[in-house]
């Protein structure tokens, strides 16, 4: 991940493959103070993003953080709503 101007964004392909190196890094950012993710990056999706992403707002949440994405790829948000988590990760 790339960050400009205290947000991060995200790029490549984002499934389980990858998930363990895109959390480690968020992590990270997250304990620097980045709270907001630019998604117009990403690839392909899988459910392994959704999982990441609810981690991440667990953390920041613990921190006292609010995390937001943005610029979200359909299919991420149709795949987000399809589970039921759309909401809840702020994906919309």
């Amino acid at each position: 991940m790339r960050v400009e101007n205290g947000i991060a964004y995200l790029e490549g392909d984002l499934t389980l493959g990858q998930a363990v190196r895109f959390m480690e890094e968020g992590e990270q950012l997250l304990a620097a103070g980045v709270t907001v993710f630019d998604l117009s990056g990403l690839g392909q999706v899988d459910s392994a993003a959704l999982s990441l992403f609810l981690n991440w707002r667990r953390s920041a949440l613990t921190r006292g953080q609010a995390i937001g994405f943005r610029n979200t790829p359909v299919s991420l948000l149709n795949l987000a709503k399809l589970y039921g988590v759309a909401e809840l990760v702020n994906l919309i």
